[in-house]
């Protein structure tokens, strides 16, 4: 006996047929009604026909007392087609799985853009200040080959393809990895996917840099650096730093107040190790700040890598590196390691993490003004330096 319906009317016996394609052909639908017809040689499939005619094969099956589930199979198929997908989804449903659910969550999971967009409206932009670098490469490298495709069809292989693209830049090819790994781990933890398929792709291996510029170098590279690359050789700050650099932070026009914490007003990232920092702006620098542009770290670097070929420069440069050259021409001039650290904002523990900014200030400023003008100096040819040739 069939179960009465909710408002306690009788409800009707289902109806049982071994469907043919004549019988699907030749069911009429009721006006009051759906008609639903099962067939008795396949079980779970039924056959749908709403009052406006419209027809439709479904696989209809309970898991675990969770009640019936209705899983359209399709309409522009044949009953024998009708029966084998059912036959699968029935296999499927005795391995324990739920085929209607997992067609629910492939619907809901969006394309690898569109998810890709999510970890950084949800998650990047809140908890990760370099997002914008990630973002970066995930545009250039990884939305023109996926973009569009589903996220939970993108497999190991589809990673490996991208990053092999990269095969002669092994950092980039790191970072790119990285980035995608990011999003798809956020995407397991969200469950819009089951498994992370950057796991188990080898990153390269890479030489921790230690690059810095001879002073032939720096005077090779200067008139080609454009001034946002020229403030992190004469300031020692970060790359990422520099192209926030916001003209609400300097202060008189002399002293540069990086917060350490991220400012949506501004678009600053905060620094990155969350201490707020005092930078002097030398007179070098001073000169060059009315024609800072806006830039990201991504043109820095692709400025640096432009460079490097028309120098024809056997061991690239990067944007980091010129921190870096800036860093050694402080210890080189005789102001030491804790000076060095204190300038850059460079936590390394000791006097670099405790300091007095203000105490510090005059000492800070005749720093930032002595390593500035050295550059300088060296970058003009007013040092005995060897020229580098150019590739032209």
């Amino acid at each position: 006996m069939p179960r009465p319906r909710q408002d306690g009317t009788p409800a009707r016996a289902p109806s049982k047929r071994r469907l043919t394609e004549a019988l699907v052909k030749t069911v009429r639908p009721d006006p009051d009604r759906v008609t639903v017809i099962w067939d008795t040689q396949q079980r779970g499939l039924a056959l749908t026909v709403q009052p406006s005619g419209h027809r439709a094969w479904k696989c209809v099956y309970s898991l675990r007392g969770r009640g019936a589930r209705w899983y359209t199979i399709g309409n522009a198929i044949s009953l024998a087609d009708a029966r084998r997908l059912a036959g699968k989804i029935m296999y499927q449903v005795a391995e324990g799985k739920d085929p209607h659910a997992d067609r629910l969550a492939l619907r809901g999971r969006g394309s690898f853009e569109q998810v890709a967009q999510r970890y950084v409206d949800e998650h990047a932009r809140k908890r990760n200040k370099s997002w914008r670098q990630a973002d970066a490469l995930v545009h250039k490298y990884l939305l023109p080959r996926w973009g569009k495709l589903d996220v939970g069809n993108i497999r190991r292989a589809d990673i490996k393809a991208a990053v092999s693209t990269l095969v002669e830049t092994p950092i980039l090819a790191n970072q790119v990895l990285a980035a995608a790994s990011a999003i798809f781990s956020w995407a397991v933890r969200q469950e819009i996917v089951a498994a992370n398929p950057c796991a188990g792709v080898e990153r390269n291996t890479t030489t921790s840099r230690e690059r810095v510029l001879s002073d032939s170098e720096i005077a090779a590279f200067w008139p080609r650096l454009s001034v946002p690359l020229k403030l992190v050789l004469l300031t020692g700050q970060r790359p990422g730093e520099v192209a926030h650099l916001h003209r609400a932070h300097v202060v008189d026009g002399t002293w540069w107040i990086m917060p350490g914490a991220p400012e949506l007003k501004t678009s600053w990232p905060g620094t990155k190790n969350a201490q707020s920092h005092r930078v002097w702006l030398s007179e070098p620098v001073r000169e060059l700040l009315p024609d800072l542009g806006n830039i990201t770290t991504g043109q820095m670097q692709q400025d640096m890598r432009n460079i490097c070929a028309k120098l024809a420069v056997s061991e690239k440069v990067t944007p980091h590196d010129l921190r870096r050259t800036f860093c050694s021409k402080v210890t080189a001039l005789g102001f030491g390691r804790d000076a060095m650290n204190r300038v850059t904002n460079h936590k390394e523990g000791g006097i670099a993490d405790v300091y007095d900014r203000h105490r510090y200030a005059d000492e800070n400023r005749k720093i930032m003004e002595a390593v500035a003008r050295h550059i300088v100096a060296i970058a003009e040819g007013r040092s005995n330096v060897v020229e580098l040739e150019a590739k032209r």
